[in-house]
């Protein structure tokens, strides 16, 4: 990966699926935090979950919430196939986004396992995780998709920053980020010049 420079921000101009299971993750993190602190230690056991089930998307592609949306009618960006019943996030290559749900999975489960064995205090830790995944649900912007952007991470969901896998440049889906024209799925397969 090479080292870039400028500000990665995902777009924010709908509510799409991975977007939302951002938004959802970043609240049961700072519930399950607040009552571990308030009411039992044991409620950290929810951000544990959280934590093992963002690992697992990363490496299957399965996201339980992210099928939830889909059925509310909730559309993926990241999504492997548009077309399918079931959502199943794109694990063609470690682009940013699924590097964030690996980096972020193992942090919180860490840290939950240490809020467990050692000190509630490490929970500041945890509460900073979901308060910084609302943010990036509400803002786009994102500390620690930053940092991987920076380090050389590709992103998907920013046309701006790389392609985006949606348009003419680079032929995944039906759908565009930055306003580029779309390939038909006709038009994407050329057959080969004859000479």
């Amino acid at each position: 990966m090479a080292l870039r420079k400028g500000v990665y921000i995902v777009p924010t101009s709908t509510w799409y699926i991975e977007r939302t299971v951002w938004l959802i993750a970043g609240f049961v993190l700072l519930a399950s935090t607040a009552l571990a602190l308030l009411v039992d230690r044991r409620f950290i056991l929810g951000v544990i979950a959280t934590g093992l089930v963002s690992i697992s998307v990363a490496f299957t592609g399965f996201c339980p919430v992210g099928n939830v949306l889909l059925r509310l009618g909730f559309k993926p960006m990241l999504g492997s196939d548009p077309s399918s019943r079931w959502y199943r996030m794109q694990l063609d290559r470690w682009y940013l986004e699924r590097r964030i749900y690996v980096a972020v999975g193992f942090n919180i489960t860490v840290a939950s396992l240490l809020i467990l064995l050692y000190s509630p205090w490490v929970s500041l830790f945890t509460l900073f995780v979901g308060g910084a995944m609302v943010w990036f649900a509400a803002t786009g912007f994102c500390v620690m998709a930053n940092g991987l952007y920076w380090l050389g991470a590709e992103p998907r969901l920013n046309p701006d920053a790389a392609p985006s896998a949606r348009c003419v440049e680079c032929p995944k889906s039906g759908e565009c980020l930055g306003g580029r024209p779309i390939i038909a799925p006709q038009e994407s397969i050329k057959p080969a010049a004859s000479h």
